[in-house]
């Protein structure tokens, strides 16, 4: 169980991330989106809880806050940390092609992603998470 806010806070992280990675030539870019990248693995594969962002939450963030009304499971989380995962490794790929445009529209869905759940609460990996459980369970 995470506290809700853990993940707003790195989507927010995130979509700052990213946008540079919009902004600056395609080196930079290749090495902002591999960076992220890396957080995504390591967030998809250790849990959202190891996350660099998660560490910078709980021990800067977290205590000068009010303790959350309820916490939350992390597995939808977790998915969302490998969905952007994949986004970033397309968008590594696109680079490493010289499909420049299409690594950053590949960008621009993380960011869009990121956006709408740091600003707005809404985790669209985790919906497709629980759209998953419920298709699994019918």
């Amino acid at each position: 169980m995470i506290d809700p806010r853990g993940p707003r806070f790195t989507a927010a992280v995130t979509l700052v991330v990213l946008a540079v990675a919009l902004l600056v030539p395609t080196p930079a870019a290749v090495v902002v989106v591999a960076g992220q990248a890396v957080f995504f693995a390591i967030g998809a594969g250790l849990g959202v809880q190891h996350t660099p962002t998660a560490v910078v939450f709980r021990t800067l963030v977290r205590p000068r806050l009010a303790p959350p009304a309820a916490l939350e499971d992390a597995r939808p989380p977790r998915f969302a940390q490998g969905v952007g995962l994949l986004f970033t490794v397309a968008a590594l790929i696109a680079f490493a092609t010289g499909a420049v445009l299409v690594a950053q529209v590949a960008i621009g869905f993380a960011v869009v992603a990121a956006l709408l759940n740091a600003v707005f609460g809404l985790c669209l990996g985790c919906e497709l998470y629980l759209l998953g459980l419920r298709l699994r369970t019918a």
